[in-house]
């Protein structure tokens, strides 16, 4: 029963944080009294209501009539660097708060953390204590308003790290990135009424109110999130620089529009090549991945001499099928 109500609200969440907008308030978990004595009841409402609130309306209202509308809030978070500063804040403030009430629970309904989950935070912490030390230093020594986190990162680690204003790991702009499992928010508004400027305070008691339960199923999740790979896609430049001369060619020469792919065969080979010589991030370091950077740069090569000796063009389709299967091998599935 409890895993069936823990999968729901998850399965909750995620539609929140990937469906198109309009975009809404998640409800708490509990009632607002039920996370006394450590958070009090008018700061979970006002927390909630205001200011949660005012990010969802402000975000709403920042994509409204624009092409962003489309898109769903991990999108908007992906490329926030070339967002407008309305829609990096808002889509940040109500990410953030949506995970923060997620892993909230009062004591007495909170689970046990994950086998699977206990040897991640053993590997990289040794012993739960490391890992509440290294939160509340990153929530500690924080300057100003933000977030301390712990994520999972594109080569699947756990890391503690944090943000600041309403930024968050996933987008382009911080400097760790990956999926957060946990989110503390040190923003004055999460505790000013009964903590006042007792930040270490606060974090004590936010402590006590950790769902690790809800924690370990935010890891595996993000384990087999695509997310995560698109992270790391968004890491490694020169893979994304030759995607999108691959989208940009291969789609048309599926529809026999070849004139794409003869203008740009040589910008696509010379893509290949610095992407063959480009420094591989951790999560690509795999013999396979390797191999298939060879082939690419051989059948782009290929792909260029039929295109400039005008080829049939059935052999320049077939040969870009192969270089477009073959970059598939290294990104992983199409997501064109």
């Amino acid at each position: 029963m409890k895993k069936n109500i823990i999968l729901s609200f998850y399965l909750l969440l995620l539609a929140n944080l990937t469906s198109a907008q309009q975009f809404s308030l998640p409800s708490l978990r509990f009632e607002y009294h039920a996370y006394e004595p450590y958070i009090d009841a008018q700061t979970m409402e006002i927390h909630l209501t205001k200011h949660h609130q005012t990010y969802i309306t402000n975000l709403n209202k920042a994509v409204s009539g624009t092409k962003l509308e489309k898109l769903s809030l991990n999108q908007l978070l992906l490329n926030a660097g070339m967002r407008s500063d309305a829609v990096r804040n808002n889509a940040g403030g109500h990410y953030n708060h949506t995970l923060f009430w997620q892993i909230l629970a009062p004591e007495n309904k909170q689970g046990e953390i994950s086998n699977e989950l206990r040897s991640a935070m053993d590997l990289e912490f040794k012993h739960l204590d490391s890992l509440k030390k290294k939160l509340e230093v990153a929530a500690t020594k924080h300057f100003g308003s933000g977030w301390a986190w712990l994520i999972v990162t594109p080569d699947k680690k756990l890391k503690v790290t944090s943000t600041s204003n309403q930024d968050n790991p996933i987008m382009d702009v911080a400097k760790e990135r990956g999926i957060p499992i946990l989110g503390i928010d040190v923003w004055e508004h999460a505790y000013y009424l009964k903590y006042q400027n007792k930040r270490g305070d606060y974090l004590n008691s936010v402590w006590q109110l950790i769902d690790w339960k809800m924690v370990s199923s935010n890891y595996l999740a993000a384990l087999n999130d695509t997310l995560l790979q698109e992270i790391a896609d968004d890491t490694w430049p020169e893979i994304k620089e030759f995607h999108k001369v691959m989208a940009q060619t291969f789609h048309s020469v599926e529809k026999n529009d070849f004139l794409p792919i003869q203008a740009r065969s040589g910008e696509m080979l010379a893509k290949a090549i610095l992407l063959s010589e480009s420094v591989i991030p951790m999560s690509y370091q795999k013999p396979e991945i390797k191999t298939a950077l060879i082939k690419l740069v051989k059948e782009c090569n290929e792909l260029d001499k039929l295109v400039k000796k005008n080829a049939k063009k059935i052999f320049i389709k077939t040969k870009m099928f192969q270089a477009h299967d073959t970059f598939h091998l290294i990104q992983g599935l199409c997501k064109d």
